[in-house]
């Protein structure tokens, strides 16, 4: 055991050697030992290949002179630490550990919180590796002699004990990670000690156990000799471990500086690893699973690798029993932890105990990483996919591992096929077959991509005694089968998963290749029995018709498989006759667009049955619509739905196939006019109509913007549009909601299309087709958004029938609410209509907050971006609606408590908002904002008569929750806000008390507030500025622990009182006059004036009246006070920074303070860590470092956290180093 203790007659560790060759000669080579420790330093920062000769050279020295030579280690360590103190030969000799470390910390650089193993840079990038591997190589090439001579390793152990005591950063941090590879260093020399021990007892019993004429006695004193030599080294390896361990790694596994945790856990598991024999037990177990818990993911990921190198060997589960069975459901939790690299690793790991043992983990858990292969974050998913697989489908029966391969529904891939249609339907996410499919492409593809099976298990019959499938499985595995072909043919993940496209190895293509290839001769041999088979199910043919769309078409021409193309088209026919389901129909299209592809041989065959199956539909449309339309009122159910049907299949073919050649504007144009003149067409016939007709202005335009069309293509495009838009707009006010929904959709795009903004990109010729709607077109849509989308969940008349409680119902209405809202908005953001309409949608921003407020928002933005006056009118004319409803609704007496007025003075604030921190960028429209604020509250006179309030003077109000913007911002030609505001006042005005002048005192003093905080940055910053100047001049002393803080503290007071200042100006309804800057006389302050008196602003039109002087005496008054407030305020600043400077000699200038607290906060620790622990708070003088030799041994109660909490370990100082 690593806790025996060492030999007698041995020096303690922390013993300083007081003899030796070079005692006499430290302080004779100190410049050199700095030399050459410098060199020594340099070699591991450049990182060089030749370390071993590096160290070989330090063992030449040491063996001269030894005391020179750690003098030499020891100084490398401080540098590494990014420390410029050098420890003489003096200080080595004469002085204790705690004593030199308080020495090295007072020549720490101030300056910078950066040292070796944090700065950023190439020239460090590998610094952090060449400074562990010298320390190996350091140990190794020491491990026969040096390491046992009691001095060189008791001298390192001790001062890397007593710097990551340390209180600061880059000694605890650098000293850590030395000691953790100076622990693994010597846990290897430990193994090889012990299997040297074994090879030697071996030897001894086998020498011994000879007959007595052959046992060579002196060959047996040899092997005791040898024996007893490697124990006394085993035992002294076990008591520097020992000392490192309880010296170091107990302590700092808890450090409060992530890294040095996560150091600690990654070495721990090194040793567990490599000697297990000595390690791997539950009394160093419990610091990974403790440590489980911690609050950052970089540690808890270290503890989930650590054990995953356990876990992976086999042989070592006996011993990880106790502690799985204890941890277990701390690691199912973490696959949900919020790092999602935790959680990848935590899925690994319970993949690897899932391979260990299958009966540790509980159905339960399996089941929580189950539903993980639905994750959007492919990474998670793909780990729980790889689970997923080892639990299902890796056990195989005996019989099927020796049994020749068969194919179709006999493989061995047929069971584990149905496995997976059984995993997919019982999660019941039945929309997310591709994602399931991406989760296990990389464990299981050639399982998914046995296409022959699928093909199989759905055209043959079952096998005597097997079970056929169900429907819904049938159902299940065509979705499944589709989502491997397309998986297998794109070669990237689903939308939702992955940044996007990557580019393939060519390894990659290749396969990809061979898997369309594969794929095409199969699917086109088996499609079309397919089809045949399932050609009255709606849902699987949808599926079935998507598999043409990842065919390589060449494999038809070069296989000679022409005959099943024709199958193929002919099944595709007889689908599009059958079926007058949307997705079916669209389905068909798609696959006629993808088969007709103008590179492929089979183009004119597929073009002729597309040509000939087109003629029969619109032929077919013509004449039944003749015949509809003939017959009038007369016409019944039968007719309508005949065409129906055919205007159904056009619309789906005319959506990805142009289709000029046949006229239909003018027989879709016929029937709308008909419906608008009769108004008694059925809902679906006039829905699909505008959708046709909406197709052949699109494809018709296409032509145009390729420049091939004539001028009388240009004329006749331009009065088709625009007879459409006007035929859309007269559908606006149907009775039939969907019949307005789909037009008004439709008009949105084609107003958005034949924008001003088609004429870009070269394209001037289209000019002529630029359409703007009129006001009227205008006023009705924004009446459509209003009365449609801007109403209560209930009133949706969408939902009837009793289904205003199904949610799915619900969410489907608001999406397409929201559709139709973006579509108008983004007729604001693209000036197709003016934004001032806009306002009635910022109106609503408050009350349908969750349901539209990211599409408000965002519109917002835009708007801003495009004209920010305009839309600071626009926000206002908001407000100010809404201002005019509510007085229409409550009257002018009405409650300034009211949840009306509230509700409009959040708007306003959550408007300000929206404008950000920077108002320099905002400025104008932040000052135009208050400019018609102002008027709007002054425009209409007092119902009360002369001498009252004006009607909307309340707005004054809301205004206050805008941003202000002072008078150093504005730029426009008008007066800023506070002398814009004095225009419409008069003084009988600024002498009211009552309160229905309260919002009109409110506003103007929060215009002060804001002048008074704009006088108070700008003093302040010269103020401090100049302190600072005068602080760098000389440098004084740093500050204390205690006065640092409170140097910290003052600028969150400093924010604190203006917080204070602002709420006080808020809620005190007096009238202060604005501070302007306009003298910088100091004056005595007047001591007689009466608390009551008032000033006002100059009026423009009598600048030398009574008022006027008042009020500029006034002015410079406040002026004065304000710039003397500030000035005491920087002279207190500098005086009490100079106080806080004198303290110490560490700190300079406003650098914090370098030390903090080495141990986790009380919030921040671990959870199994929080009861039944103590921290004492240890003061900034270290205490002498321990004796390793003196540390207490490990608390036999392995899984109690208090075990660890010994009195040895304390928490320092909560300051920390930049």
């Amino acid at each position: 055991m690593l806790c025996q203790g060492g030999k007698k007659g041995k020096k303690a560790a922390g013993e300083k050697g007081k003899g030796g060759k070079g005692a006499g000669r430290l302080n004779g080579h100190h410049q050199e030992n700095g030399m050459e420790n410098m060199m020594l330093f340099e070699v591991v920062k450049l990182g060089r290949s030749a370390m071993q000769s590096v160290v070989d050279d330090w063992i030449e020295s040491y063996k001269h002179d030894r005391d020179v030579a750690l003098l030499d280690l020891i100084n490398f360590f401080i540098q590494c630490s990014g420390c410029k103190g050098v420890v003489s030969g003096e200080m080595f000799r004469n002085m204790q550990n705690s004593e030199i470390i308080r020495r090295m910390t007072e020549e720490f650089d101030e300056d910078s919180g950066d040292y070796p193993l944090t700065i950023a840079g190439p020239q460090w990038k590998k610094f952090k590796s060449s400074f562990c591997e010298f320390i190996s190589v350091l140990v190794r090439q020491c491990q026969y002699s040096i390491i046992y001579d009691e001095y060189m390793m008791d001298t390192v152990i001790s001062l890397l004990t007593g710097l990551s005591d340390s209180q600061v950063r880059a000694f605890r941090h650098t000293s850590t990670l030395a000691a953790m590879k100076l622990m693994t260093a010597l846990v290897n020399v430990a193994l090889n000690l012990s299997i040297n021990m074994d090879n030697t007892q071996r030897q001894y019993e086998a020498e011994r156990n000879k007959a007595v004429p052959k046992r060579a006695n002196d060959r047996l004193e040899l092997l005791l000799q040898k024996r007893k030599e490697l124990q006394e080294n085993q035992d002294e390896i076990e008591n520097m471990m020992n000392a490192i361990f309880k010296g170091v790694f107990v302590h700092r596994y808890r450090d409060s500086i992530a890294e040095i945790r996560a150091i600690c856990i990654e070495e721990i598991g090194v040793w567990m690893k490599l000697y297990s024999d000595a390690f791997l037990n539950d009394s160093y177990l419990k610091y990974v699973g403790w440590t489980m818990h911690d609050k950052q993911g970089e540690v808890r990921l270290k503890c989930l690798t650590a054990l995953q190198g356990l876990y992976y060997n086999r042989e070592l589960n006996a011993r990880l029993e106790l502690f799985t069975s204890r941890f277990k459901d701390r690691i199912v939790s973490m696959t949900l932890d919020k790092e999602y690299d935790v959680a990848v690793q935590a899925i690994k790991l319970l993949t690897l105990v899932l391979n260990s043992t299958d009966e540790v983990l509980t159905p339960e858990d399996c089941e929580s990483v189950y539903h993980l292969v639905y994750s959007a974050h492919r990474p998670v998913a793909i780990a729980a996919g790889e689970f997923l697989f080892k639990k299902l489908f890796s056990q195989r029966e005996p019989e099927e591992e020796g049994a020749p391969k068969r194919r179709g529904r006999q493989s061995p891939n047929a069971n584990l096929i149905k496995t997976t249609v059984f995993f997919f339907l019982e999660s019941e996410l039945h929309e997310h077959a591709a994602y399931l499919v991406d989760s296990l492409w990389e464990c299981g593809a050639e399982l998914l991509k046995d296409w022959e099976c699928m093909i199989s298990l759905l055209l043959d019959e079952p096998l005597p005694g097997e079970e056929a499938l169900t429907d819904r499985q049938e159902t299940a595995l065509i979705e499944i089968m589709l989502c491997t072909v397309r998986q297998a043919a794109e070669c990237h993940p689903p939308v939702g998963r992955g940044t996007g496209k990557r580019v393939m190895t060519a390894k990659e293509k290749k396969t990809q290749l061979d898997d369309r290839t594969r794929m095409t001769e199969l699917f086109a041999v088996a499609l079309p029995p397919l089809l045949a088979k399932y050609a009255v199910d709606a849902e699987k043919v949808t599926n079935l018709l998507q598999l043409p769309q990842f065919f390589d078409l060449e494999i038809y021409t070069t296989g000679r498989l022409e005959k099943h193309l024709e199958s193929l088209l002919r099944q595709i026919r007889e689908i599009v006759e059958k079926h007058t389901d949307t997705e079916v129909l669209e389905a068909c299209s798609k696959t006629y667009h993808a088969l007709c592809n103008e590179e492929f041989t089979i183009f004119n065959r597929v073009d002729i049955a597309r040509s000939q199956l087109l003629d029969e539909l619109v032929d077919k449309f013509n004449r039944l619509l003749e015949d509809f339309l003939q017959e009038g009122e007369d016409a019944d159910e039968d007719d309508a739905y005949q065409v129906l049907s055919t205007l159904k299949r056009i619309t789906a073919f005319h959506n990805a196939h142009d289709l000029s050649g046949w006229d239909l504007f003018t027989s879709n144009f016929k029937l709308l006019n008909t419906g608008i003149e009769n108004g008694d067409m059925p809902e679906q016939i006039v829905i699909h109509s505008l959708q046709c007709t909406h197709y052949v202005i699109l494809w018709h335009l296409a032509k145009l913007s390729e420049g091939s069309s004539r001028k009388d293509d240009l004329v006749t495009l331009r009065k088709q549009m625009r007879a459409f838009c006007m035929m859309c707009q007269r559908y606006l006010t149907n009775v039939n909601t969907a019949v307005k929904e789909q037009a008004f959709t439709i008009l949105c795009d084609l107003l958005l299309i034949f924008s001003h903004q088609m004429v870009s990109g070269g394209r001037e010729h289209l000019e002529p087709l630029v359409y703007s709607p009129e006001d009227s077109l205008q006023s009705e849509l924004l009446s459509f958004i209003l009365n449609h989308v801007f109403i209560d969940q209930d009133d949706d008349t969408n939902s009837t029938d009793g289904q205003q409680d199904d949610e799915a119902v619900k969410i489907e209405a608001l999406h397409k609410r929201r559709n139709l809202l973006a579509a108008y908005c983004k007729l604001i953001i693209y000036c197709v209509v003016e934004m001032k309409t806009g306002a009635d949608i910022f109106k609503q921003y408050m009350r349908y907050y969750n349901d539209y407020g990211d599409i408000i928002k965002e519109t917002m933005s835009k708007t801003r971006q495009i004209d920010k006056i305009q839309c600071a009118k626009t926000l206002i004319l908001s407000l100010q609606q809404l201002f005019n409803e509510m007085l229409s609704e409550l009257g002018h007496g009405f409650d300034r408590s009211s949840s009306a007025f509230c509700g409009i003075k959040e708007l306003a604030r959550r408007f300000s908002l929206t404008f950000g921190l920077d108002q320099v960028k905002t400025r104008d429209a932040i000052a135009m904002l208050h400019k018609d604020g102002i008027e709007f509250a002054f425009k209409d006179p007092s119902p009360q008569g002369e001498g009252g309030p004006p009607l909307n003077l309340a707005f004054l109000d809301i205004l206050i929750f805008l941003p202000i913007c002072s008078s150093c911002l504005c730029d426009l030609p008008f007066l800023p806000s506070h002398m814009y505001l004095e225009r419409f006042m008069t003084f009988q005005m600024a002498l009211q008390r009552e309160d229905c002048w309260l919002p009109l005192i409110s506003y103007r003093n929060s215009l002060q507030a804001g002048g008074d905080d704009d006088t108070m940055s700008v003093m302040s910053g010269y103020s401090s500025r100049g302190s600072s100047i005068r602080s760098k001049k000389t440098k004084p002393p740093a500050a204390t622990a205690g006065t640092s803080a409170a140097k910290r503290k003052l600028p969150e007071e400093e924010s604190s009182s203006s917080s204070e200042v602002w709420q006080q100006t808020m809620q005190t309804p007096v009238m202060m006059p604005s501070p302007h800057l306009t003298s910088t006389a100091i004056r005595d302050p007047k001591r007689g004036r009466d608390d009551s008196y008032m000033g006002v602003y100059p009026i423009p039109h009598d600048q030398h009246s009574q008022v006027t002087w008042m009020l500029a005496q006034r002015q410079q008054e406040e002026a004065r006070q304000q710039q003397e407030r500030a000035m005491n305020y920087a002279k207190l600043r500098t005086n009490l920074q100079h106080a806080i400077r004198r303290g110490t000699g560490l700190m300079e200038e406003d650098e914090e303070p370098i030390v903090e607290d080495v141990m986790m906060s009380s919030e921040g620790r671990m959870d199994d860590l929080n009861e039944g622990m103590d921290f004492d708070t240890m003061d900034i003088d270290l205490p002498p470092s321990k004796n390793r030799r003196e540390r207490s041994e490990l608390k036999p109660d392995y899984f109690d956290p208090a075990s660890i909490m010994d009195e040895s370990v304390s928490s320092i100082s909560t300051l920390r180093f930049v």
